[in-house]
Order: C-alpha cells, then sequence, then structure tokens
C-alpha cells in the first residue's frame, strides 16, 4: 500500500503552479501593452576619426523639386482631304514653343566672400540623406550649474546618422565623473526626410545614486505621437522632440529655409513625454562665445515669453547657442527646470567627426 501525500502538500503545489501561471500571464500582459519602462535604445555605432575644424559660415542650399509637368492640350482631330473638322470637336491652336528653361539656382550661398563653394548633389533619395545634413559628430561640454547648490559636471552629445537613418542622444553626468549623482541620457531617433527630422522614437532615463532609474518615452506616429503615459495625441507636421530639436534647428539655418537674424521666430510642434507645445524660439542675436577653439561667434535662441508661458509640471526650457562656423552646431546650451534649478553646459574640446559613408557627403568639405 502507498502511504497517502499529505492533503498540504497537495495544496502548496497548487498554490505554486496558480503563482506561476499568474506571473507568466502577467509577464505577457506587459509586453502587450507596455506598461513597464522599456530599455533605453541601443546606441549606433560611429567612429570618430578626425577633428572638426572652423570653416566661414556657408548656407547649404537644397534644390527645389522640380514643378509637375503641364498637361498638354488635346491633339486635332484629323480629318480626310478637303473634310471640314466636327463642330463638336473644333482643331485646337498650334501648340506654342515651349519658354527656355531659367538657368539653375546655385546650390550653395557663401554667407561671405571667403567662403568655400558646395559642390551641386542630387536631390536626397530615401536611401541617402542630401548633403546638408552635418556628418556624425561628437560634441563634448563642460557642465555647471544649480541643483540645490552649486554642480559641476560633463555632457556630451552626439548626433549620428547612417544613410536616412539618424539617432541623437544627450548624456548628463552631474557630479564627480567616478560617481555621479545625477545622470540622464535622452535619446532621439529616426529619420531624415526633405522636410527635416522625422522623429520616431524618444527615450530619456534619469538615475539618481540612490534609487532605481526613471525612464520615460515617446513614440511618433502617423499624425500622431504616444506620450510616456500611453495617452495618444494628434500631433502636426514637423514635430519635434527634446533632442531631436537641436539638430532641427541646425538642419533649418543650414539650409537657409530659417533665416538668422535678430527678432526672426522659428516655430514647429515639440513633442514632451508628458504633454505637447506650440513651441516657439527667437534669435536674440550674435554673441562671441570663448571655447577652446578660440573665440566663436554663435546665435543665440531662446523660448519666447508665450512658449515659456505653456510649461508647467516640471518640463524643461532651453536656450542654445548655435556656431556657423561649426556647422550651426550648439556650442553652449542651458536646459532650466525652475530659476534655481538648471545645467549650463559650454563646449570643453574640438568636436569629432566621422568620415564620410558616401558620395554624397564628399562635395561639403565643410569639417575638413
Amino acid at each position: 500500500m502507498k502511504t497517502p501525500r499529505p492533503p498540504w502538500l497537495l495544496v502548496a503545489a497548487v498554490l505554486a503552479l496558480h503563482l506561476l501561471l499568474g506571473s507568466e500571464v502577467q509577464r505577457i500582459q506587459d509586453g502587450w501593452v507596455h506598461d513597464g519602462p522599456l530599455p533605453m535604445p541601443p546606441r549606433m555605432q560611429v567612429d570618430f576619426v578626425r577633428e572638426m575644424t572652423m570653416q566661414a559660415p556657408v548656407t547649404a542650399r537644397v534644390l527645389p523639386r522640380p514643378p509637375a509637368p503641364k498637361p498638354k492640350p488635346p491633339r486635332p482631330e484629323v480629318t480626310t482631304a478637303g473634310a471640314a473638322p466636327a463642330a463638336s470637336q473644333p482643331v485646337s491652336a498650334p501648340e506654342p514653343a515651349p519658354e527656355p528653361l531659367p538657368p539653375p539656382e546655385p546650390v550653395a550661398e557663401a554667407a561671405s566672400a571667403a567662403a568655400p563653394p558646395v559642390a551641386a548633389a542630387s536631390a536626397p533619395s530615401s536611401d541617402e540623406p542630401g548633403p546638408e545634413w552635418p556628418l556624425s559628430t561628437r560634441l563634448t561640454y563642460q557642465l555647471t550649474g544649480n541643483y540645490r547648490g552649486p554642480v559641476h559636471g560633463r555632457a556630451q552629445v552626439e548626433w549620428l546618422r547612417k544613410g536616412s537613418s539618424y539617432q541623437v542622444n544627450l548624456d548628463v553626468g552631474v557630479g564627480p565623473s567616478f560617481a555621479p549623482f545625477i545622470t540622464r541620457r535622452m535619446s532621439s531617433q529616426g529619420r531624415l526626410t526633405p522636410d527635416g527630422i522625422a522623429p520616431q522614437r524618444y527615450d530619456e532615463e534619469t538615475q539618481f545614486i540612490l534609487g532605481e532609474a526613471r525612464r520615460a518615452s515617446v513614440f511618433f506616429l502617423p499624425d500622431e505621437a504616444q506620450l510616456a503615459s500611453g495617452q495618444r495625441q494628434p500631433v502636426a507636421r514637423g514635430a519635434q522632440d527634446a533632442a531631436s530639436q537641436f539638430v532641427q534647428l541646425t538642419w533649418l539655418f543650414l539650409t537657409g529655409r530659417e533665416p538668422l537674424e535678430a527678432g526672426r521666430v522659428v516655430q514647429f510642434p515639440l513633442v514632451l513625454p508628458r504633454r505637447q507645445y506650440a513651441w516657439q524660439y527667437e534669435v536674440l542675436g550674435d554673441e562671441t562665445l570663448a571655447t577652446p577653439m578660440g573665440p566663436v561667434a554663435a546665435w543665440h535662441l531662446r523660448p519666447t515669453r508665450a512658449a515659456q508661458a505653456q510649461v508647467s509640471g516640471g518640463d524643461l526650457v532651453a536656450e542654445v547657442w548655435l556656431a556657423p562656423s561649426l556647422q550651426y552646431l550648439p556650442v553652449r546650451l542651458v536646459i532650466r527646470q525652475d530659476e534655481q534649478t538648471y545645467i549650463d553646459m559650454m563646449l570643453k574640446s574640438v568636436p569629432l567627426q566621422a568620415a564620410p559613408e558616401s558620395s554624397n557627403d564628399i562635395p561639403r568639405r565643410l569639417s575638413q
């Protein structure tokens, strides 16, 4: 005869099985609805092989798309000799000779006589960005600011691109490099289009020296964006995220789509993890900044008062200084949460760039 097993053993086995099944169901459900924090996306792998050199400001203009051909008038009906055409189908007048095409618009327009020329390039294809996009670039900054007292640290911005794909990474560390007490990574990735940057995903991760990392993600869908809360909102064309906005500004000024002049206001939808804004930057004027490369002239952009009045819930506001001699890339950034909490990032060393990845990059030679 078999010895009967104690009832509590059977009960424990059933409870363990239920717990295991419940955990697995919850894991699958979390995977379906993405309730849990998503991991940060992997970085693009790019080799930085040379230092960037200052150049005279150049505005690289993109060739306009040719207009759509006009429909040709209908040909007259052919009739037999001596027969008149039908009254309902009159013979059209002979087609006029085509007008001569105007000379092509120059591709590059120098801001000064000393500026190097920019060679013509074909319109960007679906696989290759146009020559107006900067090469992959790494910028390193010295960080100062205030967070419950004066703080110091370091920051780095990487603009990375492969074909028509891009990634922008902004890494900030507050405190000593060997043990920062706050680190934050902001990452944007998406596509390069004829209308500029088109983000597809934005992620940010904040890590305190004690405690778990906090993550938030935004996904850009056709005509709408999914915020960190999971809420979906309609979004207008040309929307940017917290990291892509700086390179979009670079592209707008580098291509001449927005002129750099004091008082100019540049606007686009700005989608942050909690909400979106109709954002506006005002061009305040040009200033000279002291950098490791020597004095650098840069244009100072700051959010308008109307834009700042919208901000709530701890969202960050950024000022930026763009240097025309460094391909309009940001040489200084000031990011504020409020008047007492901010970081000031000033270019610390010479920017590094990757080699051209295709023949489309070769004509520019702005960084050589």
